[in-house]
């Protein structure tokens, strides 16, 4: 009877589709889009080709419904979660900065002063991912297979660092002193030769030039001059063409310029394309993995907003460097013999000015007029100002005033949570006893705050706002321009999540993802043990044969 139970169980098992250990592809390339809303595939899909989002959208696998489940939604945690398959709970890397209580100061979160610059003589290669708390799936292949190679690439440096890991076989980010990619010491003791001939041949300077429209202006849904966006050094006006060139002669600052034009993308891709072969990435029978994270289409963002002409154009050109790559990825390896997925560190929210004018929700807080009136609601029950520090919506209290007046810090924070709880823009505050109490029911909102909180790094109190809101230090007419993501909204969580390549078919799934999913299906199609402190669950979608 025992045998036949389980010869049933056997039988259930290998019904319907089977999840296998499957031949492993050549190569696996990870590319995360820096600040990308999921409509985008969608709004702008009438400028793509066949061959880049389209390729995706018609010949790959389309999870409809994938959504970041904790917050702040930022490029940090965005990249640190990608990769772990953790929330910043268990990752750490609550933010791109955040307060440190032992020094007083502000951290980025890859920063590492025991670490020096290659490539350059800037201080900008002082990274490394020491703050990291746990594994990637990039560090997992390593550990599993230490001859395949782990190559990351991007404009910022946590969205080269984080992928890649603590084992990456390198990890090249952009200098803004010189134009060219940077590694630390952490890596290397000198760039690869290879790298340092691509820095010479393709950098800035070589790739700046006018921006102008793609495509001629009448195919395009969004309008030119808006009074909602940034206007970039050098310009009257937030209006094409972008002449880089003559801008850089007013504002002293070409390459900074150059991060913010979608050449900064061509430049990307040419590297990625150059690390496959001069690293022979899957030209081997152990698989590699390449990082890729495009940090353009987010620098861009901020000052120009979802609804602009300028991102409008960005993607129509973004779309012809994906052809290129996946082009490219093809021809190398075979259609079965590489994955790429294709996702975003987070989205962004429309610009809060617009969505005033337009009488829909939302609007700002400024920070130094709030803060000073809880300020004042401090000194005015315990007889002191007691907060050390705002940052990303943390209030970080000042612990030895607090021992030195016998104050009770929970008690304090709950006082400022009453308080801030009356202000309009704010839906919820929360204070950091709440969050690590068993005893107290969150609703999905403090849930998410709870994903997102470190005991260490994160503040005493966090605060969320409402729908549709910004933070900004003061109300002046450049404060309503441009924008931001950070929140708990979908504006912010929902990004797109493509999979193209070896054994996946064409589908579209609107079941849930959450983004911690995606390294946990990166292990099944590698063969590997889950790493570290992941916490998602494979997408079966990828896996089931």
């Amino acid at each position: 009877m025992k045998n036949m139970g389980l010869s049933i169980i056997l039988v259930l098992c290998s019904f319907g589709g089977q999840v296998t250990a499957q031949k492993q592809p050549k190569i696996i390339v990870g590319i995360v889009i820096d600040q990308m809303c999921y409509d985008y595939l969608y709004r702008f899909q009438h400028h793509f080709g066949s061959g880049g989002f389209n390729r995706f959208l018609n010949k790959g696998l389309n999870c409809r419904n994938t959504l970041y489940n904790y917050v702040p939604t930022y490029t940090g945690p965005g990249h640190a979660s990608i990769y772990t398959g953790t929330t910043p709970s268990n990752h750490g890397i609550v933010a791109n900065d955040w307060y440190q209580r032992q020094t007083k100061t502000m951290v980025n979160c890859v920063f590492d002063p025991s670490v020096q610059t290659i490539g350059s003589i800037s201080s900008e290669g002082q990274s490394s991912p020491k703050n990291l708390r746990t594994y990637t799936v990039t560090d997992q292949l390593k550990m599993s297979s230490p001859e395949s190679k782990v190559i990351s690439v991007s404009i910022k440096d946590r969205s080269a660092i984080l992928p890649g890991g603590h084992l990456s076989d390198g990890s090249y980010w952009y200098d803004y002193s010189s134009g060219k990619f940077i590694t630390s010491t952490y890596y290397k003791s000198e760039l690869p030769k290879w790298l340092s001939q691509f820095n010479e041949s393709k950098n800035a300077d070589k790739y700046l030039k006018k921006w102008d429209l793609l495509y001629p202006k009448t195919n395009y849904k969004s309008i030119d001059e808006s009074p909602y966006e940034v206007i970039l050094g050098g310009k009257k006006t937030a209006t094409f063409p972008y002449d880089f060139n003559e801008m850089a002669l007013v504002s002293n600052d070409a390459n900074k310029l150059f991060t913010v034009s979608p050449f900064a993308n061509e430049l990307l891709t040419d590297l990625a394309i150059e690390a496959i072969a001069r690293e022979k990435l899957g030209a081997d029978h152990k698989p590699d993995m390449l990082c890729i994270s495009y940090s353009t289409p987010d620098i861009a963002g901020h000052a120009f907003g979802p609804y602009s002409l300028e991102m409008e154009d960005m993607y129509a050109r973004l779309d012809r460097q994906l052809e290129k790559l996946l082009s490219h990825l093809e021809s190398q390896f075979g259609k079965d013999g590489f994955v790429v997925f294709l996702t975003a560190d987070h989205a962004v929210v429309p610009v809060p000015q617009m969505l005033v004018d337009l009488k829909m929700p939302g609007g700002y807080l400024f920070l130094n007029e709030r803060m000073a009136s809880l300020r004042s609601v401090l000194v005015s029950q315990f007889g002191a100002d007691l907060i050390e520090k705002e940052e990303n919506q943390n209030i970080y209290l000042n612990r030895t005033l607090m021992d030195s007046l016998k104050l009770n810090a929970k008690n304090v924070s709950e006082v400022m949570v009453e308080y801030i709880r009356q202000w309009p823009e704010v839906k919820l505050a929360i204070t950091k006893s709440a969050l690590i109490s068993g005893n107290v029911t969150l609703d999905e909102w403090g849930q998410m705050i709870q994903k997102g909180f470190d005991l260490e790094r994160s503040g005493d109190l966090i605060f969320m706002l409402q729908p549709g809101y910004l933070a900004q230090e003061t109300d002046e007419p450049k404060a309503h321009t441009g924008t931001s993501h950070g929140s708990a909204f979908n504006y912010d969580t929902h990004v797109p999540l493509l999979w193209y390549g070896a054994n996946i078919s064409a589908k579209d799934c609107f079941r849930p993802i959450q983004i911690v999913d995606i390294a946990p299906t990166l292990i099944h199609l590698l063969n590997l043990q889950r790493s570290g402190a992941m916490t998602g669950t494979p997408i079966l979608e990828i896996l089931d044969k």
